[in-house]
């Protein structure tokens, strides 16, 4: 019977992931903060209107529902989408770098090593890849340089 592989390391880029983590966990305690305030104004605002019939709340309930789904729409949807791409611009932008990156290489026109911009995510993948392909793009560059004018050694010798 064949060992199984157990991972050791629950997370593979730790510092990454646990940033991301983070972020969206932020994201969802503020949601849940606002969540919270919209429901207490909306329920606020019908019990105000109630003449002591507490059986008008539930009927209204599902209105409320409604209205707080609305809301959490409104206002949560376009926030989640505006941070998950703010957040994403450190991790694209790199990972695009890295594509432009190897499609020059592989063209043989890859000399400059990769450079990121400062916050960005992944400088270590990127050193990685010019430590790499350094040989590689240094070779090219060798093999792509004309040849100079030719040396007679017979002057260079005198």
């Amino acid at each position: 019977m064949a060992k199984t592989f157990k991972r050791r390391r629950k997370l593979i880029k730790p510092g990454l992931q646990l940033r991301l983590s983070g972020r969206f966990l932020g994201l969802a305690v503020l949601m849940m903060g606002l969540q919270y305030a919209l429901l207490q104004g909306i329920l606020t605002r019908v019990a105000g209107g109630l003449p002591g019939d507490r059986g008008l709340l539930i009927e209204q309930t599902p209105a409320i529902g409604l209205e707080l789904l609305g809301w959490t729409a409104l206002i949560f949807l376009p926030l989640t989408l505006l941070v998950g791409v703010i957040g994403s611009f450190r991790i694209a932008g790199p990972l695009y770098r890295f594509e432009v990156f190897l499609k020059t290489v592989i063209a043989g026109r890859g000399s400059e090593d990769i450079r990121l911009r400062n916050g960005d995510e992944l400088m270590d993948i990127a050193t990685l890849l010019n430590e790499a392909t350094r040989p590689l793009r240094e070779e090219q560059q060798r093999t792509a340089e004309p040849p100079g004018p030719p040396v007679d050694e017979r002057r260079s010798a005198a």
